[in-house]
Parts: structure tokens; sequence; C-alpha cells
């Protein structure tokens, strides 16, 4: 269906159990523009090669910081000289969360939350490996900005954003033909992350539900997500994405009935976890304490050894 617009949709492996991302391209107001990029990576860069040999590229947006989307992005502007834009709310988390100071900070949020040193060694190992899959970064020049309307190959499209995933995440939705390029704020098969930050966004569940309740009024029939093979009917997807998390909501409430740390509230909610995984497992159960403190139905302490409880009230 893109193709009869002009757009092309370019997959890329990703070395994950969500094996791939969706990125795209098509003809914009004054050449290429291409949706999102991919990780910084080999595989990314012999993906673009050829791409970038046959196409004028003068823009790069990028959806959201996260380094699937934006990680290629600063070598793709040195080959290409493209401008890149961004929200302003994630282009400043992209360009600061991999540096040294952002990390410390890190490692202590990831000893409140009651991990194993073991653990928390790991997954700080981990954090710190991304910093290649980013570098170099993007100059950011261009603001995008809600209601911001782009020609992408045949079609306008309307910025909405949609925070919930990231802070500044946002989709593409045009209406005379009711496709929406839902980026990770609607996906098919899976739920989109939804972590809390300990900085941001004080309450990112709350954020994801109102960004989906606010999509389903668009009604969209043709939704073309950043992971997975296109489907159709967007309202059906919102439906269960909003009852699923209603029931994760139920199950933590239950968890901290006891006071918990966040470690043994995120054991409790996920099993069978690689190291990757724990890092979005723990950003999720977190996301789903805060909604309970936010809406009265959860309190939170810091115990003597400096690590968070929450108790169900």
């Amino acid at each position: 269906m893109l193709s009869e617009f002009g757009i092309e949709q370019i997959t890329i492996p990703l070395p994950f159990r969500l094996n791939h991302v969706n990125c795209f391209i098509a003809d914009g107001s004054n050449g290429k523009t291409v949706l999102d990029t991919g990780l910084h990576s080999e595989v990314t860069k012999n993906i673009w090669a050829p791409i970038v040999a046959k196409n004028d590229i003068k823009n790069i947006v990028i959806t959201h910081y996260h380094p699937d989307h934006f990680g290629y992005a600063g070598s793709l502007q040195k080959l290409t000289g493209a401008d890149v834009w961004m929200t302003k709310t994630d282009a400043e988390v992209g360009l600061t969360y991999w540096e040294s100071s952002s990390l410390k900070r890190k490692r202590q949020d990831y000893f409140t939350c009651g991990l194993p040193r073991e653990l928390m060694d790991q997954l700080m190992t981990d954090e710190e490996s991304f910093t290649a899959r980013v570098e170099p970064y993007p100059v950011v020049q261009h603001e995008v900005v809600e209601g911001m309307k782009i020609m992408f190959g045949k079609l306008e499209f309307e910025v909405m954003f949609t925070p919930g995933h990231s802070d500044g995440l946002f989709v593409l939705y045009n209406k005379e033909n009711s496709i929406l390029f839902s980026t990770d704020h609607i996906l098919p098969k899976v739920s989109p992350n939804i972590s809390y930050r300990f900085r941001g966004n004080p309450n990112p569940l709350q954020s994801f539900i109102t960004s989906l309740e606010k999509i389903k009024k668009l009604n969209a029939q043709y939704v073309f997500p950043s992971h997975f093979k296109p489907f159709k009917n967007a309202n059906s997807r919102i439906d269960e994405l909003i009852d699923h998390h209603e029931e994760r909501l139920e199950f933590t409430y239950h968890i901290v009935k006891q006071p918990a740390t966040v470690y043994e509230v995120t054991i409790s909610l996920f099993q069978h976890l690689n190291l990757h995984q724990m890092r979005f497992a723990i950003g999720e159960a977190l996301a789903h304490l805060e909604y309970l403190v936010a809406n009265n139905q959860c309190r939170k302490y810091l115990s003597d050894d400096g690590t968070w409880h929450y108790e169900a009230v």
C-alpha cells in the first residue's frame, strides 16, 4: 500500500529478541526524507549505503531517542548532510542519556530499586555498551512540534504527540487515507515498553493511556508500526493495550499488599528475562508502581538501607 504513495519501508535487523526496526524513506518537500534510522552498527551501515548512493536525502526525522531509531542518525547525517528533526524533549534526552554523568546517576537509580549488586553491575555494563550504538550524535537543527505537517511521499501527515513509550514520542497521521505511522506507540504483537526513568515524565503509564485515547479518536484504519508488519483497525489494538495495562496494574497492586522493592515487584511481574530485557522490565514495573502512587493506591518510602519500598493503601 505504501508504494502507491511513494513511500518505501526499510527493515533493519536488530541484535535483540525484538529483532528488527522498520524505517521509512520517501520524497519530502525538498528531496528525500528518512523516518528513523536504526541502530549504529555495521548491519545498519551496509543497508543504508546503497540507499544513500541512489537518493538525495535532505531530512532525517527521528520519532524518539531510543537507540534502534536514533542510533544511526549522526552517521547518516554525516554521509548525506541532511538536517535532523526531533522533538525538543527527546533531542535533549538522546544527546545526554549515554554520557558518563547520566550513566553514573543510572547506577544510583538501580541501587534504590533494590537490585542485587551483581545484577546492577551487569546492567550498567549493558547500558554503557550502547554508547557505541548511538555515536556519533546528530546535530539536531529542527524541532518537531505538535500539529506540524510533513510531506512524506505523495501524502501530507500531521505530527501528533504521543508520550508514554518516550516522553517526546510522536506519530504521523494522514486523515484522507486514514494512515497512521504508529512508531512505537502502537505495536501489533507486543505492548510497547513503558518505563519510568526517575526523571522526566513522572507518570509515563498515564501519559501512554491518555495518548492511546487521543489516537483512538482518529479511528485509523491502516497502521504502519516501527516493529512487526502493518495491520488494520488501530482502535481494536488500542483497546487490547489498555486492557493489558489495567490487568498489570491490578496484579502490581496485589504484589505490593506487602511492602516490596522495585526489584521484587519486577521479578514477580516478569519471568525468564535476559539481561537486556531486565532493564526494560525494571522500568515498566516502576511505571506501574508510580501510576499507583499518583492515583493514591500505593505509597512509597525510602528505607534505612536507601532502597525505595512500595506498599498498597
